[in-house]
């Protein structure tokens, strides 16, 4: 195998690992870090809850004093400056490291190739670019967040086969199968919070949890609500001791409604409104980017998934169709958009399309 393709074959590996922080590990980005020596793997590491550890020191735990001389492979530029824990930079040059070999440039202001600096300041050879593609693709929440200053969205809608999420009398469950629902469950999973708005959250009471996987980790619940006109004694206002709800509201939320949360153990983020007296999205996200999201998974309702495609939030479009068709009389997956043209329309890209049981599942990217 050459270089390059032994290279890309741990690199990979690296990448695989880095996934098991998803939704795991904000505000910091998920990492996997191999280190190799003579085709042989002699630690492994990934971002750990909460983001500590970085991924480089777990590795290098497991190798102990067989990393000097090692490769250690690392999916994004290992961090330079100090935090709660030391650069892992500096980690990897007193590990005696021989080469590092990173899939991508850290665009943290803090690190920005400074990491890189460093390990090459000290007599360590750095090889960079490495299944970059791979690595921005798995990074694009925390580079969302470093660049844009917002988290990555994902808008899943679950719909039967002419796009409706409930019939005439609002009868939703269940359009589409236990199949489709795990993988939703799944999704929660790997994100760090799960955004729905008011009225989703009036009509369904849902609790936004992740169940029927054995994780005990669980998502922040996220709720748009100007006015915080939640039903009191609702599932999210009985579990937020136990797990984050988070409700961004408006500045004219009554004050008894925001007493009534905090008592709960909410959290509340105030955001200005904009057109309409609606709550502006755009500053909703820079708020949960501020707060530390870099992965949201938004689960409707149709009138807040209009918006947000409206204002050219959605980077991601996850679609669940069932084979069942409800008919005009249906409630829409999507509320009005007021286009009048095709080139008006937001449009994404096809990533994958696959069954999930009985429904089929569309992944698509901005």
């Amino acid at each position: 195998m050459t270089p390059g393709g032994e290279h890309a074959r741990w690199m990979r590996l690296a990448l695989t690992l880095g996934a098991r922080g998803q939704g795991r590990v904000w505000p910091n980005p998920a990492v996997g870090c191999v280190i190799v020596k003579d085709g042989r793997v002699l630690g492994r590491g990934w971002t750990q809850d909460g983001g500590r550890p970085h991924a480089e020191p777990v590795a290098l735990a497991q190798a102990g004093a067989a990393a000097r001389g090692a490769t250690a492979y690392v999916s994004l530029e290992p961090c330079n400056h100090h935090g709660q824990t030391p650069p892992c930079s500096e980690a990897l040059i007193v590990a005696g490291v021989a080469r590092v070999v990173v899939a991508l440039t850290d665009p943290d202001p803090r690190v920005s190739g400074g990491g890189l600096d460093r390990l090459r300041a000290a007599g360590v050879e750095v090889v960079t670019g490495v299944c970059e593609a791979g690595a921005i693709a798995a990074h694009r929440g925390f580079l969302s967040r470093v660049t844009r200053g917002r988290p990555m969205l994902t808008l899943k809608l679950a719909t039967s086969s002419d796009g409706r999420i409930a019939t005439a009398t609002g009868e939703s469950q269940w359009i589409t199968g236990p199949e489709a629902r795990r993988w939703v469950h799944g999704m929660r999973a790997r994100h760090d919070a799960v955004l729905v708005g008011a009225g989703t959250a009036r009509a369904d009471d849902p609790s936004l949890t992740v169940r029927g996987l054995g994780i005990n980790h669980q998502p922040v619940r996220v709720v748009l609500s100007r006015r915080l006109d939640l039903p009191p004694g609702s599932a999210l206002m009985r579990s937020a001791q136990e797990v984050p709800v988070w409700l961004c509201h408006g500045p004219d939320a009554p004050e008894a409604a925001r007493a009534a949360w905090d008592a709960a153990g909410a959290r509340r983020i105030e955001v200005p409104t904009g057109l309409g007296g609606q709550l502006d999205l755009a500053l909703v996200m820079q708020a949960l980017g501020d707060a530390g999201l870099t992965r949201v998974f938004c689960e409707g309702g149709g009138t807040l998934a209009a918006s947000l495609l409206s204002a050219d939030l959605v980077d991601d479009l996850a679609v669940v169709s069932a084979g069942i068709v409800l008919g005009a009389e249906g409630t829409p997956a999507v509320g009005a958009m007021g286009i009048a043209v095709l080139a008006e329309a937001p449009r994404f890209s096809l990533r994958e399309t696959r069954a999930l049981g009985g429904d089929v599942l569309g992944l698509w990217s901005r």
